[in-house]
């Protein structure tokens, strides 16, 4: 869960996690009212749940190596407890381990209580379904193994929609963002491993209540933590490679400073840009590297071409036109970037083919170039450098609508248009650039205003042709290389 700081804090966030509070404490209160709450199990549950979170959390002894928090909580206990106790019991449970989870960011305790609260909720809603359904027929006593399967699928199908439904409700409190936005991947992404964990789960209930009792059950776990430290190993692979695009971004941006924050700008554009598409997932996140990573063949142009203030000559203009040969060059070898490579070499191509470095036309281009041409276009115009004004988001969105079709996929153009209109558009800023422009959500960008008369960014593709003061009026064109005077002289 992501909170923002205290003094930014909407009051629509407070009331989220005040009602999963008060729901938390109506779903676990029975638990303490009725005379049939079995103590013993709820207590012993509760401490193993507990252990396996301070185990993950905790490096073992001769290891510094923490498990990362990517790979979520240790459920399989949890879901074992929604199968062997009533729902009021399994809520209590979820506490302890819930608490002990680690959190990012302050304030710790806010996000620890919200933690224990959505979990609480969940597991009562998962075993008021196994109940419903036929899995506790008795208290006490399971259903016969093959005859509960049913029943646990559906308990752990609840307690995913439960936690996913309270994560998208916190998510959109918080960023203010459209419901519809916030849920968007949170239920497809995390419905298969909680089955997995509601599986291993009830076959530590069913062991549990078998003559081998205890012990067997806990055998169930060692398979569990075996694929919990693998599923470690990936999320480290992961910051890998998270580590090895920031340094290639920062190796960019510190080559060439006007374009400081660029990259992060056009990944946030391209990943927009993406979910108005339908991507998720893995391929939403290849999308956004693409954006991140779009300028990275610079490194092989000379910087004084990069920080040249003035138009540049053509001779200068084809050495830089070579930067997206250059950074697929460079990205060859690294395999994780997949279709982000494909970005890289052809981010510079126009649908009507006068791009390059190839021509490519039209369905010729790849999607995560087509997609990262425009996010890149819509951050050149709308970031101001030191030789060139940012235009006014609106503007920027007017004239990427009046070049599709010629220099952009009018999809994707379409895509963004949206995603701003709906959802605001929010810049990543880095620590010397104050003047980027935020569009909260809900306006949605005029279409009448005039584009107004700017220099291109030399760290993406500019709109030039627009008749600069003094110079002779022609019809605009888009200029995917960055000139940077109206009739079409400069750089990338």
């Amino acid at each position: 869960m992501r909170v923002r700081p205290p003094a930014a804090r909407p009051r629509p966030l407070w009331a989220v996690i005040l009602c999963a509070v008060l729901a938390a404490f109506a779903c676990t209160a029975p638990a303490f009212a009725g005379p049939g709450t079995p103590w013993p199990a709820v207590v012993l549950l509760a401490f193993l749940y507990l252990g396996c979170e301070l185990v993950r959390i905790c490096p073992l002894p001769g290891n510094r190596v923490r498990v990362p928090e990517g790979i979520g909580s240790f459920f399989p206990v949890l879901l074992a407890a929604v199968f062997l106790l009533p729902p009021a019991a399994a809520a209590l449970v979820a506490l302890p381990g819930a608490f002990a989870q680690p959190v990012a960011g302050r304030p710790a305790w806010v996000r620890r209580v919200w933690h224990a609260a959505q979990q609480a909720v969940a597991a009562w809603a998962a075993g008021r379904t196994f109940g419903l359904l036929g899995g506790a027929p008795s208290a006490g006593r399971l259903a016969d193994f093959p005859y509960a399967l049913l029943p646990a699928a559906a308990a752990a199908a609840a307690f995913c929609l439960v936690l996913a439904a309270l994560d998208g409700g916190v998510l959109a409190a918080a960023e203010r963002r459209p419901l519809r936005t916030a849920w968007r991947g949170l239920l497809t992404r995390t419905l298969v491993p909680h089955c997995v964990h509601g599986l291993a789960g009830l076959m530590m209930a069913v062991l549990w209540r078998s003559p081998y009792g205890l012990p067997a059950a806990l055998l169930v776990l060692l398979p569990m933590c075996i694929s919990c430290w693998v599923f470690a190993q990936y999320h480290r692979e992961r910051a890998a490679h998270q580590a090895t695009i920031r340094a290639l971004v920062q190796a960019v941006e510190l080559k060439d400073r006007y374009t400081r924050g660029h990259g992060e700008r056009v990944g946030q554009a391209s990943a927009m840009i993406a979910r108005e598409l339908g991507m998720d997932g893995d391929r939403l996140e290849v999308v956004r590297i693409a954006g991140i990573l779009h300028d990275v063949g610079k490194l092989g142009v000379p910087t004084r071409l990069l920080r040249k203030d003035g138009p540049l000559t053509p001779e200068e203009r084809r050495v830089i036109e070579l930067h997206p040969e250059y950074g697929h060059e460079m990205v060859r070898g690294i395999g994780f970037l997949g279709e982000a490579r494909s970005a890289i070499l052809h981010h510079h191509e126009r649908v009507d083919g006068s791009g390059y470095p190839y021509g490519l036309t039209g369905e010729q281009i790849p999607v995560p170039a087509r997609v990262v041409a425009v996010a890149d276009a819509f951050d050149a115009m709308t970031s101001t450098r030191s030789y060139s004004r940012a235009r006014p988001v609106p503007v920027a969105l007017a004239e990427l609508e009046r070049c599709a079709g010629a220099h952009f996929d009018p999809v994707m153009v379409h895509a963004l248009v949206e995603a701003v209109g709906r959802d605001g558009w929010h810049p990543v800023v880095t620590a010397d650039e104050d003047d980027l422009q935020v569009i909260p959500a809900g306006s949605a960008p005029g279409r009448s205003a005039a584009p107004a008369a700017a220099a291109p960014d030399p760290g993406g593709p500019a709109l030039s042709g627009l008749p600069a003061q003094g110079a002779r009026t022609r019809v605009p064109t888009v200029d995917p290389s960055g000139g940077r005077e109206p009739d079409g002289g400069g750089g990338a």
